[in-house]
């Protein structure tokens, strides 16, 4: 994996208008040969995140694979518009894959390959499984770190640990410098739905066979929100185009725990199922 991204390459932060709202996009366009003919490799964050919680990892991983990249805030994150007025419901992960393929119809159609590689983290990881199967077009690969497709009690104590971390240590000024104002909107938006009784039924799997580009499902092997059962299920849903990796020593967020090694993952993983 490349130590900085390539000089030449240029990041663009814009704000762009989708539907009725406007979002905050990143665009990275790299200078390496060919780039306009690969897919886009547009990221997508958990429920806490936004764009500059990712740090460098999406430049590095652009430059690794020598595409051109996308990184945006979903609504009510980052920099992004607010949250809309209605209450979040438990469909919301749904609605974020819907919401994914009107930004990628603004943004791919008037490129030379209007496919994506689709790199989503927890939530993110979800919202990706679900644009795969419900927009083919747009999707020709994606990978997932920690993503769900059912509750588990691991996930819920998780996110109580969370909820108590937010009154006892720093971690809500911590959120403060990604998202701002909109800090106690992001955290209730994630602890409120999940735990509520509404939620503990909530289950995608019926999607996963619906998806049929390559998918690599990755998960730390000592994620502190998801058990191996969620990647199992992944894998055995989609079927011969998925692949379930554990990666050793990392826990909800591999591509921080362990950054090479996701990396040099994805590379071997794409480059012999996804042509420029």
């Amino acid at each position: 994996m490349h130590a900085t991204p390539p000089p030449a390459a240029a990041v663009t932060d814009a704000d762009l208008i989708v539907g009725d709202h406007h979002l905050r996009v990143r665009t990275i366009m790299s200078s390496a040969p060919g780039a306009d003919g690969r897919p886009t490799l547009v990221f997508l964050h958990d429920s806490l995140g936004c764009i500059s919680a990712w740090r460098d990892f999406p430049e590095q991983l652009a430059a690794t694979l020598r595409c051109h990249a996308l990184i945006y805030d979903r609504r009510g994150y980052g920099q992004s518009a607010p949250f809309p007025a209605a209450a979040r419901q438990p469909d919301y992960l749904e609605a974020e894959a819907h919401a994914l393929e009107r930004l990628l119809a603004t943004t791919l159609d008037g490129r030379t390959n209007r496919h994506a590689v689709l790199f989503g983290h927890s939530d993110g990881g979800s919202i990706a499984l679900l644009a795969a199967a419900l927009y083919p077009h747009r999707v020709c690969a994606i990978v997932t770190e920690g993503a769900h497709v059912f509750v588990e009690e691991v996930t819920l104590s998780g996110i109580r640990a969370a909820q108590e971390l937010l009154h006892t240590t720093d971690l809500r000024e911590r959120l403060w410098r990604h998202h701002g104002e909109r800090t106690d909107g992001v955290t209730s938006a994630w602890i409120d739905v999940w735990l509520s009784p509404e939620f503990r039924a909530w289950n995608m799997e019926r999607f996963l066979p619906r998806i049929t580009c390559p998918a690599l499902i990755l998960q730390g092997a000592d994620d502190e929100y998801g058990t191996a059962a969620q990647v199992q299920a992944i894998v055995t849903g989609i079927g011969v185009h998925a692949e379930g990796q554990l990666i050793p020593g990392a826990r909800h967020t591999p591509h921080r725990d362990a950054m090479v090694d996701v990396a040099n993952r994805v590379q071997a993983f794409l480059s012999c199922r996804v042509r420029s």
